[in-house]
């Protein structure tokens, strides 16, 4: 990890799953100004301004790997947590496009644990938009003995955690690119697309919308 590097000189990557400056565009790099131990591999820099900075090669790495292990199981034993608002419309995207199932909003306890709960479920493999803000999924998942792959930024630490996708995990478009990105990749890895071949969704389909309020007067 360097100090500090002008902008330009993380230009011209060649092979990513999305051109450079797309990537850069949606922030996908954009970290916090706090760095875990765990999470120093993944960060290429830091800024003037004090926030650490991810490698956009090993995110788009951790999305190949990410989309290689989850395409391996049954869709719908694959569970996707979503309790931050930004996180909320690209799960449902995703799930729609992948077919795992969503558990968006409030993790209720016991979803995963108590065989009494309605609508239990039982997944073979969660996926988690944030560990802290989905903590109970974790928690749960990590009690019965489920992997669990999850959306990590700078700040996060990787209790629990088998898979890390590096990543902005709190931006509103960085969480569409990244969603949109990861089921892309997994129809590719199911044959379900060519490897080549693209979503018939766009990545805007997959960002939450911005709801202007107006004053009544």
């Amino acid at each position: 990890m360097s100090k500090e590097k002008p902008e330009s000189e993380i230009t011209a990557i060649e092979g990513l799953l999305l051109p450079q400056d797309v990537f850069l565009s949606y922030g996908v790099h954009i970290g916090t100004k706090i760095k875990t131990g765990d999470m120093e591999p993944f960060i290429y820099k830091v800024r003037a301004d004090g926030l650490y900075i991810l490698d956009i090669r090993k995110i788009d790495e951790r999305i190949r790997v990410a989309a290689k292990f989850l395409s391996r199981f049954d869709p719908p034993k694959v569970i996707v947590t979503a309790v931050r608002l930004y996180a909320k419309e690209p799960v449902a995207r995703f799930c729609e496009v992948t077919k795992a199932t969503p558990m968006i909003g409030r993790f209720p306890p016991g979803l995963f644990l108590n065989p009494l709960y309605p609508g239990r479920l039982e997944p073979d493999v969660v996926l988690v938009s944030d560990p802290r803000a989905d903590s109970q999924a974790v928690r749960e998942a990590t009690e019965i003995g489920i992997p669990v792959v999850a959306l990590c930024s700078t700040d996060n630490d990787f209790t629990n955690i088998d898979l890390v996708i590096p990543t902005n995990n709190k931006g509103r478009k960085a969480l569409a690119v990244i969603y949109w990105l990861l089921a892309r990749q997994i129809l590719r890895e199911r044959g379900e697309l060519p490897p080549d071949g693209e979503l018939s969704v766009p990545i805007e389909e997959f960002e939450v919308k911005l709801v202007e309020k107006t004053q009544q007067e």
